[in-house]
């Protein structure tokens, strides 16, 4: 079966990167959109809605997708946590599947960094730390993957935004014990580098992964695309596309 898709943000970096490698994954882009145009006038043409766009497009597009009972894929990243929650809502009229991060190996990291995060617990004297890089163009910090990365982590240890500390200057003092740090680097073309760091007396672990094509990125969000066909309605993400539970 070939795919139809509605890709909003046709003509942005991960647009381009799906554009190319769309027939190739039985898929077909059946409408590009990009700021200006209007979704609606391609949706009922399509199978399922993509969104590489910027942040306050989202909504309205997703709105669309519960209207004519869309799956719809977010890859979209920048929204505020409240923002974020109002679309996740959307959810429960059709399937959202919403990543900061559709590689196959980050997703990988994230089941990894569950399984650490369990026995490096706050009791367990291990410091967390969380670096992402990313081109000079990349807007938001820290980057969608990152964020996921730090969720996992409050999880584990039962700790809130006002734990994480992003980027250190002057005089902070002393590493508190609830402390998770958080540092966003940007130059050059990176496309993206992740490191989980817990660090211990004597001892460190690492947890990293590199992208050096967006290719990866575009093979994820068509493999979403794909598996969102005929789903209930609900909020999945990418490791639900593959599988992976911790």
């Amino acid at each position: 079966m070939t795919v139809k898709i509605l890709l909003s943000g046709s003509k942005g970096r991960m647009g381009t990167a799906i554009k190319s490698i769309a027939e190739d994954n039985d898929c077909i882009i059946s409408s590009s959109i990009d700021l200006g145009d209007n979704p609606e006038n391609d949706v009922k043409g399509c199978d399922v809605i993509v969104d590489f766009s910027l942040r306050d497009a989202t909504r309205p597009l997703a709105e669309i997708a519960k209207s004519y009972k869309k799956p719809i894929i977010i890859g979209t990243t920048g929204h505020e946590k409240n923002e974020r929650k109002e679309i996740e809502k959307l959810s429960e009229s059709t399937p959202m599947v919403w990543a900061g991060n559709f590689s196959t190996g980050v997703n990988l990291l994230f089941f990894l960094t569950q399984q650490a995060a369990k026995v490096l617990d706050i009791n367990s004297e291990f410091d967390p730390e969380v670096i992402e890089m990313h081109h000079r163009l990349k807007k938001d910090a820290p980057s969608g993957t990152a964020d996921r990365l730090l969720e996992i982590i409050m999880d584990s240890r039962k700790l809130a935004d006002k734990d994480i500390s992003h980027g250190r200057e002057g005089m902070p003092g002393e590493r508190m014990v609830n402390e998770i740090g958080s540092h966003a680097l940007r130059g050059g073309d990176i496309v993206g580098e992740h490191t989980v760091m817990f660090a211990g007396t004597g001892e460190r672990i690492e947890l990293t992964h590199r992208a050096t094509d967006r290719v990866i990125f575009a093979a994820g969000a068509l493999k979403a695309a794909k598996w969102s066909i005929g789903k209930d309605p609900g909020l999945y993400s990418m490791q639900d596309v593959l599988g992976l539970k911790a």
